[in-house]
């Protein structure tokens, strides 16, 4: 697929995308997790909509590591103190478990100047994981075409999504990159992300 041309008197990418990072840090802080409650009260000027937003659950990884995790628990306190000791702490660890699994679902936003992945538990918008719209090049529906670069994955399957793959800019505006991440409306993402679906 042909690259977008940008017209000579634009501003370099990088430039453009390293602005569009603030912006988009700035918009979509000004709403909380819950996106659906709309921009947070302490909010002073009203932010624009999210243009797509989206819960993700956490990697299986991560979910196979807290079953883990509370299975050695309490096997470690049944072998120490018996199974009545685990029997009674397995509520505890169940619960401390899935809590682990609710503050490491994140989601995943589009706003107005770029896209980002939030965790529940940090509630913060990853720096690094920011790519701004000035820098997509195409969306299209995995499999990505062979010239495109290996796709990361960001988030899990979830039913009922489709799986899409971006190919974007690096930061400095000249390697050329993509990541993989399922969706629940995939016109829908590449709507909000001013791109036709491949």
């Amino acid at each position: 697929m042909a690259r977008r041309q940008r017209r000579e008197n634009d501003e370099p990418p990088a430039v453009r995308a390293a602005r569009d990072r603030e912006r988009h840090v700035s918009q979509v802080t000004s709403y909380g997790f819950l996106a659906r409650r709309g921009p947070k009260r302490s909010t002073t000027v009203q932010p624009a909509p999210l243009r797509y937003w989206q819960y993700n659950p956490v990697s299986p990884t991560v979910a196979a590591l807290a079953v883990v995790v509370v299975a050695v628990w309490l096997g470690v306190l049944a072998l120490i103190d018996g199974p009545a000791a685990a029997r009674d702490e397995a509520p505890l660890a169940v619960g401390l478990g899935l809590l682990v699994l609710v503050l490491a679902t994140s989601r995943f936003t589009v706003s107005d100047h770029g896209l980002s992945g939030d965790i529940a538990g940090i509630r913060q918008t990853s720096s690094f994981g920011i790519v701004p719209l000035v820098l997509v090049e195409d969306v299209a529906v995995a499999p990505a075409p062979a010239d495109w670069p290996r796709a990361k994955r960001r988030g899990g399957w979830w039913p009922g999504r489709t799986r899409v793959v971006v190919r974007h800019l690096g930061g400095d505006g000249v390697a050329d990159k993509a990541f993989s991440v399922w969706v629940r409306d995939a016109d829908g993402f590449a709507d909000a992300l001013d791109r036709p679906l491949s």
